[in-house]
This record gives C-alpha cells, sequence and structure tokens, in this order.
C-alpha cells in the first residue's frame, strides 16, 4: 500500500470515527463539532485523491476552532451541558490520539517526500490534524468540568492556538 492509499484510509477511518461520535452524542452543540471533523476528514481524503492522481490542489484551512469556540460559549450561555456524553471520555480520548498518529504521519511523510507539492500539502494535513488534536484535548478538559472550564478559561483556550 501506497503512502497516499494509507493516508486515505486513515482519513476514511477518522471520518467515520467522528460520524459514530456524532451520532452517539445528545449534546447538540458537540454533534455540530463532532460533524465539522468528520467533513474536515473527508475535505483531506478528497485533497489526497486529488494529489494521488497528480492534479492541482489545496488545502483550505478550516474554521473549526473559532466555530468551536462560538458553541462552547452557546453551551455556557444556556447551561446546556447536563447531556454532555461524559459516559464517552474514552472515545474522545481515542480520538484525540488518533489525531496525534495522524500528525505524527503526516509531519514523518512530508519529511520523506522528494515532491515539494507532497510535502507542502502534508505539512498543511498535519497542522489541520494538530489543531484537530487540541480541539479534542480541549473537549475531553470541557466534558469532565464544563462550568469550571468555561468560567475559568475565558475561552482563552481555543485562542492560544
Amino acid at each position: 500500500m501506497n503512502v497516499f492509499d494509507l493516508a486515505m484510509e486513515m482519513e476514511k477511518e477518522g471520518e467515520r470515527y467522528y460520524q459514530h461520535l456524532a451520532e452517539k452524542t445528545t449534546n447538540a452543540g458537540m454533534k455540530r463539532i463532532l460533524g465539522q471533523l468528520a467533513l474536515d476528514e473527508a475535505k483531506h481524503y478528497q485533497v489526497l485523491q486529488k494529489l494521488k492522481e497528480s492534479n492541482r490542489v489545496d488545502l483550505d484551512s478550516t474554521p473549526i476552532l473559532g466555530s468551536s469556540k462560538g458553541i462552547f460559549q452557546q453551551l455556557r450561555d444556556e447551561k446546556n451541558w447536563d447531556d454532555l456524553p461524559t459516559s464517552q471520555v474514552d472515545l474522545y480520548r481515542k480520538a484525540r490520539d488518533i489525531e496525534t498518529k495522524s500528525f505524527k504521519f503526516y509531519m514523518e511523510k512530508a519529511r520523506e517526500s522528494g515532491d515539494p507539492r507532497v510535502q507542502k500539502m502534508f505539512f498543511l494535513i498535519a497542522e489541520e490534524e494538530k489543531r484537530h488534536e487540541f480541539l479534542l484535548e480541549n473537549i475531553l478538559q470541557f466534558i469532565s468540568r464544563p462550568q469550571t472550564w468555561l468560567e475559568n478559561a475565558e475561552f482563552n483556550h481555543l485562542d492560544q492556538y
């Protein structure tokens, strides 16, 4: 299996995993964040497919951190965290770990690539995976202690990245 096929499979698995998590949560805000993560993974898949076919391709960065910040603010304003998926913490940890693994994969493959076009795209995808990892870490903290996270953070968590 070549690097593109491996990467594309990784992205498909990520998309399916986020869709699965979104289906399991009843919290509308978390459902939206997870849906956006699934869309990002699908977008990565399409970019990789085009890159594999040697087509010109661009990767537009998604505003996932900014939109997630708004969702967290809405949850705070509505005090809507009773239905947060606290029983699914391990599933969110797994998602974070998948993003960490993906980031490392793309960084390694970018460094190994002799094609500047492929190298650039792998670095860009790695950056997005890092943002996903950061977001999932914040979701884990939020799920564990929503009121404290929101009140103490003043939403600086997501501004740091």
